[in-house]
This record gives structure tokens, C-alpha cells and sequence, in this order.
């Protein structure tokens, strides 16, 4: 290698590992500005998502160990959408056609939150699944049917009421009653879930927090 290309290589690590302590550090201007010059500097989006996504689970680390909280996460997750709408044009190149797996994911029947849920969905797609979002208010058939509309590995479930629990219920229920279970892992979460609403419902586990359904799903699928 020429000392031009170590040059650029050190450089580009320089940024990358910028970009990584800006996204931590909650700089959002800082973090997208980073994007744009490494996408300037014909470093592949594939690389700079690896590099986000690194700040991400490191987010995740400090969460779990009370350093940082909701609001953090919630604040990460507008970073990295911001970040997402520079590499847009990139994108499709640099995860190709292929996913880690499918995965829907919506708020139960009767249940209209969705901070969780949407950053549930944030750090998935980070991950680099494919997560297919059906909202807030959800009836059980929805999640069957969007199972069955193409080969899916898990159905998230996700709600903040404890009247939640029976449309939970009813959406594991169906993907049983329609022959998907136990190919498709289900999750649930929510603040009043914990394992015995996850036994009561008949899902596979559960995660307290958006960092445990990215764990959840890479134990899942093998990653």
C-alpha cells in the first residue's frame, strides 16, 4: 500500500471513529455532517452504517447499565434517521438484496403508543432487518395476514396497557391457528411486560427495552 492510501485509509478511520463518538455524544449536526463528508470522500454507505451502528449498540451497552436513559435512545434514533436520509441514494448498494430476516412489528388492539415500538423499530432496521411496521392499534388478523404475505422470522408485539395482554394473546393465537408457529418467533414488550405475561400470551420471550429485541433477534437468527 502507498503512503497516499495509508493516508486516505487513516483518514477515513479518523472520521469513522468521529462519527461514532459524535452519534454517542447526542451531536446531531456533528454526526450528519461526518456522513456527508465520508459519502463525499467515497467511503461506502455500507461502511458508515457498520460505524453507526456500532454507536448504537454501544447506546444500547449504556442502557442496560442505567448511564443513559429513554430519552437518549429516543434523541439516537433521530441521529440515525438523519443519518439514513444522507445514505438514502446509497442505501440499496450498500445492504443489497438481502436482510437478516424479516420482521413485523406493531402495537396491539386497543393500544395506540408507539415511542417504543418506533424505536424498537430503529435499532432493528440498524441491525439491518428487514422490519415491516404495521402501526399502532393492531388487530391480531393484520399480523397473521402480514406474516403470511411473505416469509417472515418474527412478529413483534408490542403495547404499553395491560389490556394489551389479551390482543397479544389473540395475535399468537392466530399465527398458531394458521400453521406459522413455531416457525416465527414471537417477541413481546412493553412497560407492564415480563415473563409471566410473556407465558400468558404464548410468545417465545420477551425484552424490556429496544437493546434486548435486537439481542433477542440475533440469538433468534443465528447472528
Amino acid at each position: 500500500m502507498t503512503k497516499a492510501a495509508d493516508h486516505a485509509s487513516d483518514h477515513e478511520l479518523r472520521l469513522r471513529t468521529e462519527l461514532i463518538h459524535a452519534i454517542v455524544g447526542m451531536r446531531e449536526d456533528e454526526a450528519i455532517l461526518l456522513a456527508q463528508r465520508l459519502i463525499e470522500g467515497g467511503v461506502c454507505a455500507a461502511e458508515i452504517l457498520d460505524s453507526s451502528r456500532r454507536a448504537m449498540k454501544v447506546l444500547g451497552q449504556r442502557f442496560e447499565n442505567g448511564e443513559v436513559f429513554i430519552p437518549e435512545l429516543i434523541m439516537s434514533g433521530e441521529i440515525m434517521r438523519g443519518i439514513a436520509h444522507e445514505l438514502e441514494p446509497h442505501l440499496e448498494a450498500a445492504t443489497g438484496p438481502t436482510k437478516r430476516g424479516r420482521l413485523v412489528l406493531g402495537t396491539v388492539a386497543g393500544d395506540i403508543h408507539d415511542i417504543g415500538k418506533d424505536l424498537v423499530g430503529t435499532m432493528l432496521s440498524l441491525a439491518g432487518y428487514e422490519v415491516v411496521d404495521l402501526g399502532v392499534d393492531v388487530a391480531s388478523s393484520r399480523f397473521v395476514d402480514e406474516a403470511k404475505a411473505a416469509p417472515t422470522d418474527i412478529v413483534a408485539l408490542s403495547g404499553l396497557l395491560t389490556l394489551a395482554f389479551d390482543a397479544m394473546k389473540a395475535a399468537v393465537d392466530g399465527l398458531a391457528e394458521a400453521g406459522l408457529r413455531p416457525r416465527v418467533k414471537v417477541m413481546v414488550g412493553g412497560a407492564p411486560v415480563d415473563a409471566l405475561v410473556c407465558r400468558y400470551v404464548g410468545a417465545d420471550d420477551w425484552g424490556a427495552d429496544a437493546p434486548a429485541a435486537v439481542r433477542l433477534a440475533d440469538e433468534w437468527l443465528g447472528r
